[in-house]
């Protein structure tokens, strides 16, 4: 049996067969390797439902970038805590790939990812360039994009700066995304008025202003939304957060089964799916 580490080839293959419910000794014989290789191999990079092909190789290239190091290298992972470093960067690459595919540039999701899987919320810039291995102007250049969507702020420590996120940051995300679907409802309403709602282009802009205010009604809990939608929506939202929440708030109540399901169903109709 070769000793040689597994290709990316072979990576994607592990992952296909997890993903068709093959077992280890079944995968490892497909790729002529001995069993405790793949084995290994999962249990390193997510185990047999987070295993992915992409991140494993990305995670075994740092680890071989690390054993090649200088003792004097400063750490790229400040704050783990003991945590396996590889299986942070692993999860930090799946939580950009997200951002990413959610339209965000990509060293600003890789910039976000690093501040929310750190413990202390924050890093400064040269603990960033020694994470990503990147320049500092491309750190520099991230972090003002992240500040420009509220969801980054930064603070002088000595001579240096340190970025962070704080606990409301997707309260402030959500509600910076709430204004921009408001600057949409307006500029597209003006448009209307400027081409004609009565000409196919400004009843175009004028279904898309319709749709960005409603959004922004939705998102930003305008004037026009009663206490009571407030409060269902509120509920829906602590309900996807905590399923058990239902149970706890209807429990106190004393109410039966029919009752805690009809507003189970009630929160799932408010809920976006």
């Amino acid at each position: 049996m070769t000793a040689a580490r597994l290709t990316a080839q072979e990576r994607g293959r592990i992952a296909s067969g997890l993903a068709d419910g093959l077992g280890y000794a079944e995968i490892a014989r497909a790729l002529g390797r001995p069993t405790s290789t793949v084995s290994r191999e999962v249990t390193r990079n997510g185990g047999r439902r987070g295993y992915r092909a992409e991140h494993a190789q990305h995670a075994t290239a740092w680890r071989a970038r690390r054993g090649a190091a200088s003792p004097a290298e400063p750490p790229s992972f400040p704050d783990t805590h003991g945590r396996d470093p590889a299986a942070v960067l692993a999860y930090a690459d799946r939580f950009a790939a997200m951002m990413v595919r959610a339209g965000l540039p990509r060293m600003a999701a890789r910039v976000l990812a690093c501040l929310v899987t750190t413990d202390s919320g924050g890093l400064t810039a040269a603990d960033l360039v020694g994470r990503l291995r990147v320049s500092p102007a491309s750190v520099s250049k991230a972090v003002a994009y992240l500040e420009g969507l509220e969801v980054v702020e930064r603070e002088a420590v000595g001579r240096r700066e340190r970025y962070f996120i704080d606990d409301d940051v997707w309260l402030r995300a959500w509600l910076a995304s709430a204004r921009t679907n408001a600057t949409w409802a307006d500029t597209a309403r003006d448009g209307a008025r400027v081409l004609d709602p009565g000409t196919p282009a400004g009843a175009r802009l004028a279904r898309m202003s319709r749709f960005f205010a409603t959004v922004t009604d939705d998102m930003a809990a305008s004037p026009s939304a009663t206490a009571r939608d407030d409060a269902v929506t509120v509920l829906a939202a602590l309900a996807v957060a905590d399923p058990a929440v239902v149970d706890r708030i209807t429990g106190s109540f004393g109410w039966e089964r029919d009752r805690v399901d009809a507003v189970r169903e009630l929160l799932w109709q408010r809920t976006p799916q």
